[in-house]
């Protein structure tokens, strides 16, 4: 080793004071998260809340929306599953998740320290037993949330979440959306119910709340393809997992901003997106699809895009041993906060 590189780094490095940095970047980092000490909060303590994000809990506070950029929402229902239930539990284990963030060296950004982000608690549903009723809880929760001017960001709870939450957010234009998913959840109404998890995006766009042309569903694969005809009837481009590994990343999200363009879109990802090998923990488990690297780096892409909500599904922890579904769905939610984190930074 050179000496004289030996003796600069030992004079630079060796007796470093807590928190310090010689990387413009890092120091920023440094300085915000460790406020001069060389003490971080034990990811093992205190309250769990998404992200370690702030509590500010909606349902007993009239003033928690004040001021945020981002609301951090748990939405704990799984009334629209047609498979394996569970994903009501999905909210709290997302949240138990440690060690996340809270430096994001793509964007080079801090999410929670950039913007004002809490976690402003469950929606308060009314009943346990009611869809209807549960549709309309959710709804009026993510209205609430958009007329305050934060972006909401929901962990579910089953896909047909993002029913309610859309026809919150597309009330006054129909929104376009970037959906990650194994399924395109476009189908009819199953044994009488249109309200559930396969169905979610057939009934937004016919509520007006959802711009078909402006829909892409990424990852689409299994056995479920006759269902999904109102996906190619609307106008959704729909990209299967096959076309996916062909076109590769880079391809796929150029596609994403071609075909969502600049207006306001929503990014939806389900879990189950994820190959089964990464992510056991869910309701409708698909062979053959995206590795975790590879959906971090979707929906990274989708920064740029005018983001106004987002939401991760369909996590059933009881089905990991391992809670690496937990895990990816903790990761996929820092990554959307981050790409909002991002615009809301730069248009400051």
């Amino acid at each position: 080793m050179d000496r004289k590189k030996l003796a600069s780094l030992r004079e630079k490095y060796a007796n470093t004071a807590p928190g310090a940095s010689h990387h413009p970047k890092f120091k920023r980092a440094i300085e915000t998260i460790f406020a001069g000490t060389d003490r971080r909060p034990k990811p093992y303590e205190g309250v769990a809340t998404f992200l370690d994000a702030p509590l500010r809990q909606l349902a007993s506070s009239p003033s928690a929306l004040a001021d945020l950029d981002v609301a951090l929402v748990g939405v704990p229902y799984d009334l629209g599953v047609t498979n394996r239930p569970g994903a009501r539990l999905g909210p709290r284990a997302v949240r138990a998740v440690e060690r996340i963030g809270p430096y994001h060296h793509v964007h080079e950004t801090l999410p929670l320290h950039d913007i004002a982000v809490a976690d402003v608690g469950d929606v308060p549903f009314r009943s346990r037993y009611s869809i209807e009723d549960s549709n309309a809880d959710i709804e009026a929760i993510f209205s609430k949330i958009a007329e305050s001017g934060a972006v909401p960001l929901a962990v579910g709870g089953d896909h047909s979440i993002s029913f309610p939450i859309l026809k919150a957010l597309g009330a006054s234009r129909p929104l376009g959306l970037v959906h990650i998913d194994a399924h395109c959840d476009t189908g009819g109404p199953f044994e009488g119910a249109k309200f559930h998890h396969g169905g979610p995006f057939r009934q937004a766009v016919l509520a007006g709340a959802l711009d078909p042309e402006r829909t892409i569903q990424i990852g689409i694969r299994g056995g479920a393809e006759y269902l999904w005809e109102f996906s190619y009837a609307s106008g959704m481009t729909v990209l299967h997992a096959e076309e996916f590994a062909s076109l590769g990343v880079p391809k796929t999200i150029k596609k994403i901003h071609e075909v969502v363009g600049k207006g306001p879109a929503y990014i939806s990802f389900d879990i189950d997106s994820l190959d089964p090998a990464f992510a056991p923990g869910t309701g409708t488990p698909e062979a053959g699809g995206l590795t975790t690297r590879e959906a971090m780096e979707l929906v990274r892409g989708c920064a740029g895009l005018n983001i106004v909500g987002g939401d991760v599904v369909e996590v059933a922890p009881q089905y990991d041993a391992t809670t690496n579904t937990a895990q990816a769905a903790a990761q996929m939610l820092f990554e959307l906060l981050a790409d909002v984190a991002l615009a809301r930074r730069k248009a400051r």
